[in-house]
């Protein structure tokens, strides 16, 4: 039984994320746990998140453990807290960038990381055994609330950055919140930092009626035409749970988060005067170019913020993260941190003469691209195997750290199967877009020919 994706369990609500579900999750949890162990709960803002939260904590408190309710929050501020309130392990209740019929269950140990694989493998082992945690009455667990995980969070925040340097400059910021969890931290952070802030979406609401909650170019249109039409300097969105953040410049300019990664990760190589950065296969190559000339190493990972937080532990890294906006700064915590990206670019910036706009267009340029084929889950293994065995019986040169890899004089070309949807995703990468363009359709034809020969 496979249960877990790339980053934790996702379904349509209703369908797969259903009671029993939730029920069966959270006992195999429990019983993975010594009798007692305190458990820490949170949720983002999604329409099933505190019914399961809910259901899931009454759960585990029957199981015996000490169950702490941190409430609606960001993933990355419960993470933080897991630490601060004692717990052994924490489960959030979130599908983060996913759409609103989703929703899901992320496990994170004591020390506030994503469990790596072998506790989900032992997790949907007890799924599949029907096995579960129930105690007598004598040693039925118990359920309180903290409610200072968000206080916690930005406290922290503030002790990474330069505040007075930031409140000087008096930024102007137009802040999506994307109706998402963010809504309970990131406002609040960036009047904290002196900025003046204009929001929008910036009520919770789990239908995320103003856009998806994926923070591509075309989902935040709004935020492009309202950060000129303010004259703000900057424009920051977050995805669902607010775990990532990307930027659109005073001219309204949307910029990927591979153009975040490259600056900030070249930002931590200079201050520590080299190091380590840790990013999946997926990462543009402007990385190494920004890093190399600084005394800086790139370490390439499997997609997924767990395989990139752990290497980042083994390597004692100085930066890592996604190209998706999904950064991870680990002098703070070792998650990835939409409100702690936005205070660290604003730090960039309150220490630079140059906008985030100039900042970007100084970086190393490449084009990425991304796409994605429909694939059954039962195939996509199938489907890599056949374009990778393809590719070499012509010479071809080839990565199969996640997916395959295939690389080019020109560029690059990344197939991988999704982590929480029947797809497979294609990521292509060259200087110049026609050419990327050309390496993305060629991917997809790689996928539907290999699908073709298959049926």
């Amino acid at each position: 039984m496979r249960l877990f994706g790339t980053n934790g369990i996702r379904e349509v609500v209703g369908v797969k994320f259903a009671p029993k579900l939730v029920v069966d999750v959270a006992g195999a949890i429990a019983k993975l746990l010594p009798v007692g162990a305190p458990i820490a709960v949170g949720w983002d803002g999604r329409t099933s998140s505190v019914a399961g939260a809910r259901l899931l904590g009454a759960t585990l408190a029957l199981g015996g453990h000490a169950v702490v309710e941190l409430g609606l929050l960001p993933t990355p501020a419960i993470q933080y807290s897991v630490r601060a309130v004692g717990a052994q392990f924490a489960v959030i209740l979130t599908a983060s960038h996913n759409p609103p019929e989703f929703n899901g269950i992320k496990c994170i140990a004591a020390d506030g990381l994503e469990v790596p694989r072998s506790v989900e493998e032992s997790i949907e082992a007890s799924v599949e055994r029907g096995e579960g945690a129930a105690v007598a009455f004598d040693h039925v667990g118990s359920i309180r609330s903290d409610g200072h995980g968000g206080e916690r969070y930005l406290e922290g925040i503030l002790q990474q950055v330069d505040v007075p340097a930031i409140r000087a400059r008096k930024f102007r910021i137009v802040l999506d919140c994307g109706n998402g969890a963010s809504v309970v931290t990131s406002p609040a952070l960036l009047r904290l930092l002196g900025c003046q802030v204009v929001t929008l979406n910036g009520h919770v609401d789990g239908t995320f009626p103003g856009h998806l909650s994926e923070p591509t170019e075309s989902n935040l249109k709004d935020l492009a035409r309202t950060v000129p039409a303010v004259g703000a300097d900057l424009g920051i969105a977050h995805d669902g749970d607010a775990d990532r953040a990307v930027f659109v410049d005073a001219s309204g300019r949307y910029l990927p988060g591979e153009k975040t990664l490259t600056l900030l990760a070249q930002e931590f190589v200079r201050r520590h005067h080299g190091g380590v950065v840790v990013t999946p296969v997926s990462a543009p190559q402007s990385v190494e170019d920004a890093v190399r000339p600084l005394g800086g190493e790139v370490v390439y990972t499997r997609v997924g913020s767990p395989s990139v937080t752990r290497e980042m532990v083994a390597r004692k890294a100085v930066f890592g993260g996604e190209e998706n906006g999904g950064l991870i700064f680990p002098a703070f915590q070792m998650a990835r941190d939409g409100a702690m990206t936005a205070a660290a670019v604003l730090d960039y910036l309150a220490h630079s003469d140059l906008t985030l706009g100039a900042s970007v267009d100084r970086l190393p340029q490449y084009a990425l691209l991304k796409e994605k084929v429909e694939c059954p889950v039962e195939r996509r293994d199938q489907v890599i195997r056949a374009i990778t065995a393809a590719v070499q019986s012509k010479g071809g040169r080839v990565v199969t750290i996640d997916g395959v890899k295939i690389l080019r004089d020109e560029g690059w070309i990344l197939l991988r199967p999704s982590g929480t949807e029947p797809l497979i995703r294609i990521f292509a990468e060259a200087r110049e877009p026609s050419t990327a363009r050309r390496l993305a359709d060629e991917g997809m034809a790689f996928v539907r020919d290999a699908l073709a020969a298959s049926a």
